[in-house]
C-alpha cells in the first residue's frame, strides 16, 4: 500500500497523511457506529446492502449448553437475513496474518450451531436499547412486511445453512491474509469471505478520510451459481414432496402429522436454506412463539425435529420452558438432551431424528399434547 497522501481541494489544497488507528477499541467503535463503511454489494433484489449491528463482543459458545468461549468483535445482519461476522485487527497486531483466520472459522462454525434466532433478536434489541434507539425505528429500516419473529427465524436458517459473510477488517491487509481469503472464498460454497483494508487519512483539526478497499470479490464472483445462497423459501408443497421421496412411511407419517397440526393451530414458516426446512409458531399468551423446526438435511442425509427452547425461554420464561420439557414424551434420546437443557436453563435446541420417534408409537401424540398443554396453560394464566 502506498503511503502517499490524499488531497482535499477547497479554497486551498490540503494534504491528508496516512495515520494508524491509535487503538483497536477505537477501530471497533468506528465500525459499530458507521457500518456503512462495510456496505458493498447488494441484496438479492438488487437493493443496496445496508448492514445493521446485532451486537458488539458477541458471545460464541462451543456447545448447546455452554457459556461463551469466544467473543466475536461485531455481528451484523442485512435485510435478507444474512449474518455478517466481523473481526477487527490493526496491522501492528501479528495475529492479522494467520491466527485471526482460525478464530473466525471457530466463530462461524459455532455461531451457526449455537445462535438461535431468539438469542440474536434479544441481542439486537439490547443493542438498540443501549444506543437509545427506538425499536420501531430500527426495525423499520429492514423489516418490510415481515414480523420480527419471521425475520430472526430467517437469520437462524441462514446460519444453519452456512449462508453468511466473514469480514476481516484491518488498516492494512497482509498478502498472506489476502491469499487465504481468496482461497477460502473459492472453496466455500455458501459462505462469502472478504478482507477489507480501511485506510485512515488525517488532516488539520478533526478532518479524517476513511478509504475502504475490498479483497475477495473476484473469488466471490467466480463461485458457481449453485453455491450462492437461496432466495427461495420452502413451501408446504416443497416439504411434502421431499417427505415423499426421502423418508420411510412411519417417519413420513410423523412429519405429516406435525405439519398438519401446525397448519391448523399455528403458523408454518418455510426456511431459506438449500435443504427443505420449516419452523412452526404457535399462539401462546398473545404472541407467536417458535416451538419447533423440521429440517431435511442433504449432507449427510438426515431428518431432524429440533425444539426451540431458547425461543420458548425468551418469550415465556424458564418456568414455562421447564413445564413444556416435562410434558414431552419419554423418549430416551430426547430425555437425555432435555436433562442437559434443565441444567443449563433451557436455552438450546435439543433435537431428535424422526426415525427415532417412529420407534415410539405414542411419541407424536405426546408431542402434540405437550404443545396443546403449553398453549392452554398460557391462555388460562393470561
Amino acid at each position: 500500500m502506498s503511503d502517499q497522501p490524499v488531497f482535499v481541494l477547497g479554497a486551498d489544497l490540503q494534504a491528508l497523511e496516512p495515520a494508524a488507528f491509535e487503538t483497536e477499541a477505537e477501530f471497533q467503535e468506528l465500525l459499530a457506529r458507521h457500518p456503512r463503511m462495510l456496505d458493498f454489494g447488494s441484496l438479492a433484489d438488487g437493493q443496496p446492502l445496508r448492514l445493521v449491528l446485532v451486537a458488539r463482543e458477541m458471545g460464541v459458545a462451543t456447545s448447546a449448553d455452554g457459556a461463551p468461549a469466544y467473543w466475536l468483535d461485531h455481528l451484523f445482519v442485512d435485510a435478507d437475513g444474512v449474518p455478517t461476522l466481523v473481526e477487527v485487527k490493526r496491522a501492528s497486531d501479528t495475529r492479522i496474518r494467520r491466527e485471526v483466520v482460525g478464530q473466525m472459522l471457530d466463530y462461524a462454525a459455532n455461531g451457526a450451531r449455537y445462535w438461535p434466532g431468539a438469542l440474536l433478536q434479544r441481542c439486537f434489541e439490547e443493542t438498540c436499547a443501549a444506543d437509545g434507539r427506538p425499536l420501531e425505528e430500527a426495525y423499520g429500516e429492514f423489516l418490510g412486511d415481515r414480523s420480527r419473529q419471521e425475520f430472526w427465524a430467517t437469520v437462524e436458517e441462514r446460519l444453519t445453512a452456512g449462508q453468511m459473510r466473514l469480514l476481516f477488517v484491518a488498516d492494512r491487509i497482509p498478502l498472506e491474509l489476502r491469499a487465504i481469503v481468496e482461497f477460502l472464498n473459492r472453496q466455500m460454497r455458501q459462505t462469502d469471505v472478504y478482507a477489507i483494508e480501511l485506510t485512515q487519512y488525517r488532516g488539520n483539526g478533526d478532518l479524517r478520510v476513511l478509504v475502504p478497499r475490498i479483497h475477495g470479490e473476484v473469488a466471490t464472483a467466480a463461485k458457481s451459481p449453485a453455491g450462492r445462497r437461496s432466495t427461495h423459501r420452502t413451501t408446504r408443497a416443497d416439504m411434502d414432496a421431499a417427505l415423499g421421496t426421502r423418508l420411510a412411511p412411519l417417519p413420513r407419517q410423523i412429519a405429516t402429522a406435525l405439519l398438519d397440526h401446525a397448519a391448523a393451530r399455528g403458523r408454518l414458516e418455510g426456511g431459506y436454506a438449500t435443504y427443505p426446512s420449516m419452523s412452526v409458531y404457535y399462539p401462546v399468551a398473545g404472541r407467536q412463539v417458535p416451538i419447533w423446526t423440521l429440517s431435511l438435511y442433504d449432507n449427510p442425509p438426515k431428518e431432524e425435529l429440533a425444539f426451540s427452547f431458547g425461543s420458548v425461554t425468551h418469550h415465556l420464561g424458564p418456568d414455562r420452558a421447564a413445564a413444556f420439557a416435562q410434558s414431552l414424551p419419554a423418549v430416551p434420546e430426547l430425555e437425555k438432551k432435555l436433562e442437559v437443557q434443565r441444567q443449563k436453563g433451557y436455552k438450546g435446541w435439543p433435537s431428535i431424528p424422526l426415525s427415532t420417534l417412529a420407534d415410539q408409537p405414542a411419541a407424536v401424540e405426546g408431542i402434540l399434547a405437550a404443545i396443546q398443554h403449553l398453549m392452554d396453560s398460557q391462555e388460562t394464566s393470561a
